[in-house]
């Protein structure tokens, strides 16, 4: 099973989609990788979907990635007496880490991280800023501010305080569990939430200890201030624009998510734009124009992968969204503007020999015609470079490692297949040819180019371009 299509669909698996035979009709449908949200379900949940995935991955002999999102610190007010209150604004509001229940003049926020971090003028915005206050006064046990946006708030309601970097690790107790439980199941992407800085993907490394990538989501302003550090220490980033859009103008959101794509796809990381592409579709059969244009817009960004959420976890119409996201892809894939865009900016080649590979077999590819790349991979770093070309043809991976064809399946333009490494130059060739023509990449009488390494097994040593003949 081969997409004609070089972005891939990651879908989120939730109470409507969980049904083997569901889950088997969104990779029918288009879905090419999976997320695991630990905000919502169980262990048991969790470890079922992913037993469902893998069986049907060895039914339809193709790599589906699993990514596992770790659902990160939530601010939350406590209680309120009779669990809501209307807030006007200009009345003065006390935010503190008392138990007593709240009411019209003051609320617990029981996290003392956030005190400390607070400084005169810093906004605080609850319920996804439907209520914002401004802070006056405070000190390491409460805050008095002024409301500068009324309106009613109620037990347990979430709190972003966007111009301030909290002194909190992105790792909570319940993320420490889930992520033991996630590696353990064998999960092959974490997407780590609130990320303010780059120590945040360090702190998470030791702990993951090399059992699977991590995916930085970029949903604070303050990642935003050391984005590049973020995303070299990353291996992928996704633009998680709900969060963002709430601690940001929402104006500035569409130049942001350029931004990160640009820097992504420089340092050759994938890139996954998320949240509300589809939103309508939760409870609609079709999307809006607009939501069409929002999942256009990636494609034409260059981004590796765009994301479902509630429409395919908790929507009427999963199916329906994967497939429609799947048309899009297509049609502006096929659209003339595409192919001019993804030529216009090529990262410059690090110097390196792996890079000046990369870059000659896009160049040689083009210049023969050929049907595809073909590149002999362990760990998955020369695929990711020879995708960040973003060549005209498919690359197709030839790996060893099933966990590595699993977590190339979320890269543009990436076809995996799982196979035994070449012995000598000569079995490279055959190899190549023989899968190629296999899964449907090439035809008899098609060139093909393809990189590797000498000796063959060994991780990151690409120095063979080779043009070879099906």
């Amino acid at each position: 099973m081969r997409r004609a299509r070089n972005a891939k669909i990651l879908a989120t698996l939730g109470p409507a989609s969980s049904a083997p035979d569901r889950i088997a009709a969104l990779v029918a449908a288009g879905a090419d990788v999976f997320r695991l949200n630990f905000s919502h379900g169980n262990h048991a949940d969790h470890a079922a979907r992913h037993a469902v995935i893998r069986r049907l991955e060895r039914d339809i002999g193709r790599p589906i990635g699993v990514l596992m999102d770790l659902q990160g610190p939530k601010l939350r007010l406590g209680t309120l007496v009779g669990g809501t209150a209307v807030l006007k604004t200009g009345a003065r509001f006390r935010l503190d880490l008392e138990t007593i229940p709240g009411d019209v003049t003051r609320a617990p926020l029981p996290h003392p991280p956030v005190f400390a971090a607070l400084t005169p003028e810093t906004e605080i915005l609850i319920d996804d800023g439907r209520v914002r206050l401004r802070v006056e006064r405070h000190d390491d046990a409460c805050a008095d501010n002024v409301v500068v946006t009324g309106g009613t708030i109620s037990d347990h309601k979430g709190v972003n305080l966007p111009g301030a970097v909290l002194p909190i690790s992105p790792l909570t107790a319940k993320d420490r569990k889930d992520l033991r439980f996630g590696l353990d199941l064998g999960v092959d992407w974490v997407a780590l939430s609130f990320v303010q800085r780059p120590e945040d993907i360090a702190e998470a490394r030791k702990l993951i200890a090399g059992r699977a990538p991590i995916m930085a989501k970029i949903e604070k302003p303050a990642a935003i201030d050391r984005l590049d550090e973020i995303v070299e220490q990353s291996d992928a980033v996704m633009v998680a624009r709900g969060d963002l859009g709430v601690e940001m103008p929402p104006e500035d959101v569409p130049g942001l998510q350029k931004r990160i794509i640009r820097s992504a796809r420089r340092a050759g990381k994938p890139v996954v734009v998320a949240t509300q592409m589809l939103e309508s579709m939760i409870h609609a059969p079709t999307p809006t124009r607009a939501e069409a244009s929002d999942v256009a817009t990636a494609v034409f960004e260059g981004a590796d992968a765009v994301m479902l959420s509630a429409e395919s976890a908790a929507g009427d119409y999963p199916i329906e969204a994967v497939a429609m996201m799947d048309r899009i892809i297509m049609r502006i894939e096929n659209d003339p503007a595409y192919r001019r865009i993804m030529d216009a900016e090529h990262p410059t080649p690090d110097a390196t020999a792996a890079d000046a590979i990369t870059a000659a077999a896009r160049q040689s590819a083009r210049t023969i015609a050929a049907a595809a790349i073909v590149t002999y991979t362990t760990t998955g770093s020369t695929t990711l470079r020879a995708a960040r070309e973003r060549p005209e043809v498919p690359v197709l991976a030839l790996t060893p490692s099933s966990a590595t064809a699993r977590r190339l399946s979320l890269v543009w333009g990436v076809h995996c297949v799982t196979t035994e490494d070449a012995g000598d130059i000569e079995d490279m060739v055959r190899k190549a040819c023989d899968v190629a023509r296999r899964e449907g990449v090439a035809k008899t009488g098609d060139p093909l180019v393809i990189t590797a390494g000498m000796p063959f097994g060994t991780p990151g040593a690409t120095n063979i371009l080779r043009v070879a003949w099906v």
